[in-house]
């Protein structure tokens, strides 16, 4: 029976597809069987396993009556029972027969389950191997699919015509960021820098008071020398940028 299955399924895939069929179509449909056929498989081998515990039960069965009757037979002789003996004796010899048979039958049975698993792993390699070549052929198929619709487009592509608008579309955008970059630069000659300058310069002395007024709170005196150092330095400063900020006003 199994080895009828393995030989279909290894037909399945080689079958004639005519060109009326759809070869996609078709590889799915195999996929689909292929997987279909698992669970009887397993059912199947779950009957043949079942012969071999139900026969496995029978033979240990016959096994440990052998051995009760071969008491008895053993008890009968010492106690003078000879007749007794020979109803058990006949009772064994039957026992024995029985299981002879049984072992006949489990050798069988195992040696069926044995073959089965090695048909079913046969089948599995076989089913994998069979499915990942239809998949792989299936996104191949879809690749080219997708490569022969951008062919398409590229073919109907009209250069000329994408090429009017597009340098349109780029002179209109470079207009807007020239004139935005026009009005950015008109507002902010017309904002008082030099103001915002010295403002932020008497920040800074203010700051640099607070922290000498610190320093000398906790015992860190500042020499007057370098407090007139660091205000006469960021006056000159002051000073310099104030310089740069007219002749940059007047250049403009």
């Amino acid at each position: 029976m199994f080895d009828r299955l393995i030989r279909a399924i290894r037909s399945m895939f080689g079958g004639f597809v005519s060109s009326m069929e759809n070869p996609k179509m078709i590889l799915e449909q195999n996929i689909r069987e292929l997987n279909d056929q698992i669970p009887q498989m397993n059912e199947n081998i779950a009957t043949v396993k079942a012969n071999v515990v139900m026969l496995r039960k029978e033979v240990d069965r016959y096994e440990k009556a052998i051995n009760d009757i071969t008491s008895k037979i053993k008890s009968a002789i010492n106690a003078d029972r000879d007749d007794l003996a020979q109803g058990y004796a006949l009772q064994l010899e039957k026992m024995r027969e029985n299981l002879e048979h049984s072992n006949e039958q489990l050798r069988f049975a195992e040696q069926a389950y044995e073959k089965a698993q090695k048909v079913k792993k046969a089948f599995m390699r076989e089913k994998d191997k069979k499915i990942k070549e239809a998949r792989e052929a299936l996104r191949a198929s879809e690749r080219a699919e997708w490569q022969a619709k951008v062919a398409d487009t590229l073919e109907s592509f009209e250069m000329g015509g994408l090429d009017q608008t597009h340098n349109e579309m780029l002179n209109r955008l470079n207009e807007e960021t020239a004139k935005n970059e026009a009005r950015m630069e008109i507002a902010l000659d017309g904002v008082d820098t030099e103001t915002m300058e010295i403002e932020a310069n008497a920040e800074k002395l203010r700051a640099q008071e607070l922290v000498n007024q610190f320093k000398q709170e906790m015992g860190k005196g500042v020499k007057s020398s370098e407090k007139t150092i660091s205000i006469d330095e960021q006056q000159d400063e002051t000073t310099s940028e104030k310089t740069i900020g007219k002749k940059d006003k007047t250049k403009s």
